[in-house]
Formats: structure tokens, sequence, C-alpha cells
């Protein structure tokens, strides 16, 4: 049967590493896939659980010289252990830089100090002295290139660490050979020794820069509550967040985290939704309400029903995706993975020919010769290169996700940026979804229109129907007493009949008012003109008079217009899609500002109508919220789903809104935007690093006087690594509003 895992991965240092590790898993008997990601240092690996298991790949993994272990960011004491590895990984590295500055200074010292203090030459025991400095840093400090040289050398390839174990090598071994007097020369350990200085430093700032980038993930997992206040038999037990199962009462007290998922069953409260959705102001939560798990209760106390637990609850759901799209690849970064893959092993012949060039083709010196080997073997290391994408697709997913924005992968930023047109859906994402009252006329002298919405309220209080609940909502908005009515009748698909204070009520549609003989052919006109706005109208009247209307319609959501202007100013194209009449269609529209819609539009149809568009050459984004979503959501170049849509339109969405914000429509293409034009930055950066340093290391430009020691070179590759994860880290500071 097929899974998928992901892996945790340590020891990594640049893109051809990640290839060795992906070309491991894939011979593996059993796998079907396998994606490393460097930047997050995780690989996905989809096997067949009847052939291998987790365990066979963590070995596999370990056998080319990388550590491997399961991880779920869904558990929180997962995420807490990553986060608790990686900082030790970042201690190990920086103590290790240390240990290779400690011993460079003197090193440094007695190999060049009598440039500046000659006695320093005639020291006894001078070479030796190199010799013992040298030593540890090469075989300490770093071994952890040998070993992974070694695990490239087994998997019959190379990496960055063959670039750097064969040029420290060759310029250590070298030393050792004058020192020993086998050869005749100067001797150059420093330079083996202060470039593994200077590639420890570089990998220890792009560690820390790395760990900043991708520091979304451990934020939320930390944003989980421990315990809950669980009710049982009307005691209150503190019990651990594990325990908890779904149909469980639980108290909240004012500045306590919501544990779970639920639903109010009592009490009313305002919560802190920020640290998921983004929303900055409390929502009101009453009985009946959903509350999300990791939100905090700032004043009231409330009751509510856990509904979602675990891996269930929309906390966990966000964790998952922003680590799927963490660990995806964008399309732009299989053309840096493909020259990764023939990078290194191109680099070091370039360096042999480099060798060749000078020593017998020029009749230079040996050493020369040897010092230009080595710095074209390390100004070339590919690690910029294979950062350039990762890092800013982490970067730009976990600050969507502060901004309850969940982009689900690479490919999703790359079609977010190309796109023509936005088709929505109407109900539920341009509209709340819900009926709402929206006028309020009246016809006679002897009611108010605070009395007609009072009278119509207290009848339809006693009504299920989702038109009466607008108008008894409406009331308790405005705080309104509702009176006891007698003899209600509900007359199907025409409205309901009541006694209200002595006096016969009628409430319905034009056909109720028919039938009961009431008329109202003065005020037709007006009621037409309502209906004509897409609204549907309820007449009221009172002891076969008539006395109001009452219209209510799907309301447009606050944002709706602004995000409709917003894209038109992005030069985007805005299309609705409706499975309403043309009469309200158009209404909707105009009020949105929209020229182009498509009305009386079958829920099959909706992904037919995108394939139209795509048909005539337009990516094409759709916006919707409903199972009936799910095919266009599907079938267009990117698909947005609103976040309090169903789980079907979740799952289709590429990109979720959890705020269901239409701006946030604008936001995530804005956001996909500047996250390319970022990998773009950083791969141009990280080619013009390569194609510039790899000639001047390799002396082409001597004659001029423009020549690259190794230790320089080093020190250079270290920069370009951290120049493209801190462009990356930029994308912080990106306002989207």
């Amino acid at each position: 049967m097929s899974k998928i895992t992901t892996l945790s991965l340590t020891g990594m240092h640049c893109a051809s590493c990640s290839q060795l590790i992906e070309m491991a898993l894939k011979k593996t008997p059993g796998v079907i896939s396998a994606s490393v990601n460097v930047g997050t240092e995780k690989a996905s690996v989809e096997y067949d659980d009847r052939i291998v298991d987790v365990k066979r790949l963590e070995t596999e993994v370990k056998k080319v010289g990388y550590g491997a272990s399961e991880y779920s960011a869904q558990n929180s004491q997962n995420s807490e252990q990553e986060t608790q590895t990686r900082k030790k990984a970042i201690r190990k590295i920086k103590q290790k830089f240390l240990f290779a500055l400690v011993f460079s200074i003197p090193l440094l010292i007695f190999s060049m100090g009598m440039l500046v203090f000659p006695p320093i030459e005639n020291i006894p025991g001078r070479t030796w002295l190199q010799f013992f400095l040298a030593a540890p840093i090469q075989f300490y400090a770093g071994w952890q290139f040998y070993r992974g040289f070694w695990g490239a050398l087994k998997a019959r390839t190379a990496n960055m660490d063959s670039l750097i174990a064969i040029g420290t090598s060759a310029a250590f071994l070298y030393s050792f050979l004058v020192t020993i007097d086998l050869v005749s020369g100067e001797l150059y350990y420093e330079i083996a020794g202060i470039l593994i200085m200077f590639v420890l430093l570089g990998k220890w700032l792009e560690a820390r820069a790395k760990g900043k980038a991708s520091e979304a993930i451990s934020a939320l997992a930390k944003l989980q509550a421990k315990t809950a206040l669980v009710i049982k038999n009307g005691v209150e037990t503190e019990t651990p967040i594990e325990a908890v199962k779904v149909g469980d009462q639980i108290r909240v007290k004012p500045g306590q985290k919501i544990p779970v998922d639920g639903q109010v069953v009592e009490g009313h409260s305002s919560v802190d939704e920020s640290m998921v959705t983004g929303e900055s102001l409390p929502v009101e939560k009453q009985k009946g309400d959903r509350v999300i798990g990791a939100t905090i209760n700032t004043s009231g106390t409330f009751v509510f029903e856990a509904t979602k637990i675990g891996a269930e609850t929309l906390l966990a759901g966000i964790i998952k995706l922003v680590e799927q799209a963490q660990a995806s690849k964008a399309p732009i970064q299989r053309f840096a993975d493909r020259v990764s893959a023939y990078f290194v092993p191109t680099v070091i012949a370039l360096a042999f020919i480099t060798f060749i060039s000078w020593f017998f083709l020029a009749g230079e010196p040996f050493v020369p010769s040897l010092l230009a080997f080595i710095a074209v073997l390390v100004i070339a290391c590919p690690c910029a290169l294979g950062l350039a994408t990762p890092t800013a697709i982490i970067t730009g997913t976990g600050l969507g996700a502060q901004k309850g924005i969940l982009i689900k992968g690479g490919e999703a930023l790359e079609a977010a940026r190309k796109i023509d047109i936005v088709v929505f859906d109407k109900t539920g994402t341009l509209t709340v979804g819900k009926p709402g009252l929206t006028d309020i006329l009246r016809f006679s002298e002897d009611f108010s229109k605070e009395q007609i919405l009072q009278i119509a309220a207290s009848v339809e209080k006693n009504s299920e129907h989702p038109l009466a609940e607008a108008i008894v909502d409406a009331a308790k908005v405005k705080k309104m007493e509702f009176e006891p009515v007698q003899d209600f009748k509900n007359v199907s698909g025409q409205g309901v009949i009541a006694q209200y204070d002595d006096r016969k009520i009628f409430l319905g549609n034009r056909a109720l008012l028919r039938n009961q003989e009431v008329d109202f052919s003065e005020f037709e006109q007006k009621v037409l003109d309502l209906e004509t706005q897409g609204k549907t109208v309820m007449l009221l009247a009172v002891d076969q008079k008539l006395s109001g209307a009452l219209a209510v319609a799907d309301t447009l959501k606050p944002s709706t217009k602004t995000a409709i202007q917003a894209l038109q100013k992005l030069g985007i194209q805005a299309w609705m899609l409706t499975g309403d009449n043309q009469k309200t269609a158009s209404a909707i529209a105009k009020a949105i500002g929209l020229t182009d819609f498509r009305a009386e539009v079958f829920p099959e149809h909706k992904a037919q109508e995108v394939k139209i568009l795509q048909a005539m050459g337009l990516k094409v984004a759709f916006v919707g919220d409903g199972i009936n979503d799910a095919p266009a959501l599907a079938q267009a170049n990117l698909g947005i789903a609103m976040g309090t849509g169903t789980d079907v339109a979740l799952e289709a969405g590429q990109i979720v809104l959890v705020k269901s914000d239409l701006l946030d429509v604008i936001r995530a293409i804005k956001l996909a935007r500047v996250t390319f034009r970022k990998i773009v930055q950083n791969l141009f950066w990280a080619l013009v690093y390569n194609v510039a340093g790899i000639p001047i290391a390799a002396g082409v430009f001597a004659w001029a006087g423009l020549t690259l020691r190794p230790e320089l070179a080093g020190l250079a590759m270290a920069l370009s690594s951290v120049s493209v994860v801190s462009n990356s880290l930029l994308l912080k500071r990106t306002r989207l509003n």
C-alpha cells in the first residue's frame, strides 16, 4: 500500500547533497518517489509499505553520510524536538567554527607573521608547529567534509563536501610532504586551515538564517494549548490536550487559550484569533459559534463542545499545509537542480584542467598551479544556487501563514504570479452566503419601520426558514423584544399566518396576500424594484391591510467591491459565476463593479466555464468555497479556497484563505509575485557569482594581476550563501496591504 512520509535530515550543505539523498532514496526498492528540499532539510517520500518501511529509508540516507528521522509537524512535541535539534546543530557548527578560529589565528601568525615581525621565522620547530595547529582543524573541524565526501564516493557522485575535502587535503598533504622533506617548497597549512574556518563560518551564518526562515512552523506548533478544563459529571478537571475527546465539554476562562476546535454551548466572550487567522480585531462568540483551537479568550467565560481534536483541528491543518508548502519545489527549482546535478563533477574537471594548463602547458611552478586548482574547487561550491529557491519559498509561505494565507507549495506561488483572470463563485465567496435583512418599506401610517420589524420578527421566531432567520437576527441586533403570537401557521411556499396582539398577521409573498384577498397593487412596483436587485421581498399585512415589506438577500461581503477594484488595478480581469437568474446576477455584478459574469451556471458546469477561458489562452484562478466548487478549483491554473468552506473545497484549493477575506486574494497574488522576484534575484546572483568567480580562481585574468587565493575563495563562497538566504529573509518586511 502506498504511503507518504516526511524525513527530517541532518548534515546537508547544498543542492548536490539533496541530489545525493534523492538518488539514494529512489534506488531503494519500494520507493515510488522522493523529493528532498535543502532549505527545510526535509525529504518527502512516497513508498510501498509492503516492500520497505521508514527505518529502511532512514538507513539508506545514513549510508550516504547524512542523518534522517521520521517527522510530523502536527505533533507539537515532535516540532519542539526538531527545533531543539536545529539549535543543537547550529551550536555544533558554531563550536567547530570557533575551534577552527582558535587554531587558525596562531597558524596564520606562524605561517605569515614574519611579514610583519621577521623574528617569527627563526622560531625553532615552526614547521611542525604549523602542522600541529593545522591537523586538528583538518581532521576534527573539517571531518564532516570527509564524511560527506565518502558518502558521495559510495554513491559514485560528488558534492560540495567533495570539493572542500579535495581542495583542503591537497594543500595539507603538500605541506606535510614539505614538512617531512619529501619535497621542497613553501608550507600552505594556513590555506587548508583558514579555508575550513571560513566555510564553517559561512555554514554557521547560513544555518542561523535558515532557522529564521523556517521558524513559521515552530511558531505555529507552540500556539497549541497543553491542557484543557474538561467538564464531566459537573466536575471541572484539568486534562492533557492529548486526552481530550470529541464531544467533551470544555470551559475556557478569560486569558486562557482555547485548546481544540469546537462550538460554543454556553456563555459568550470575545476571542483573539490573530495568531491563527491574522485578523487583528477580537471576534465576538456566543452560543452556536465556532471557536478555533490555540486562539485566546480575552474577556468572558464560556463552555464549548469539542468537535475536532489532534490532527483534525484547524491549527494542525495549517501546520500541515505550511510544512508541505515549505518542503515543496517550485518548477523554477528544477532548473537549479539540473544545474547542480552536473555542476560539481564539472567543477572538479575544470579544476584539473586548470592545474594541467598552468603546470604542464604554461610551465608554471607546481605550487601556483596547485593553488589555482584549490581555488577553483572552493569558489565553485553550488551552495548559493541550491538555497536560492527553497529559502525564498520557506520565507514567503511562512509570511503568508502569519497573514492567514496558506499557500500549498512552490507550484501555487508560480501559478499565482501568472494569473490573467480571477473567476469568483458568488454564494459564500462574493457574498456572506447567508440571507440578511436589507430593506424595510413602510406602506401604512399605522406602523413605523421599527414596529414592522418587531411584528415580523415576533411571528418569524416560530419559523425555521432561512429567510425568517434573517429577520429574527436583524431584530436581535437592534435588541428588540419578541412579543408572543398565537395560532401560528406555515403556508408552504407562500409564508406564515399568525395572531399578534389580537390582530391577524400575514407575512409572505404576493401569492399569500392574493389568496388572503389583500390588495397590494399600489405598491407592486416598489416590490418589483427590490426584486430586480436580486432581493426576496416579504409583504406584511395586518388585518387585511398592507402595512409594509421586508427585503432579504444574501449580502455582499464588506471587502468584495474593494477586492474587485484592487484586482483591476493589478491588471487582472475579474469574473463571476453564479446559478442565480440573469436579473439577480446582473444586479450583484453592477453593485461590485463587474462587467463580466455568467448567470444560471449549474454547479457541474463551473469547471467547463474555466476550461473555456483556459482555451482562450488565459491563466485562470478560481475562488470558491463549496463542494460544487471543487471541480472548478481543481481545473483552474490556481484554485483559491475560502477558509470557511467545505473540506472538499479546501483540499482542491492550492491556496486557502483562512479569514475568507477577499482582499487576501490580492495579498496572495502580491506575495507570489514578490516571492518569485526574490527567487529570480537569488538565482541570478548565485549564477553570476559562479560564472565570475571560476575564471578568476582559474587565473584567466592573471595577466591583469587579478587572482584569488584559496582562503579568500572560501570566504567568498561562504558569503555568497549567506547573501542568498539574507535576501530571502527580506521578504519578511514585505507589506501586502
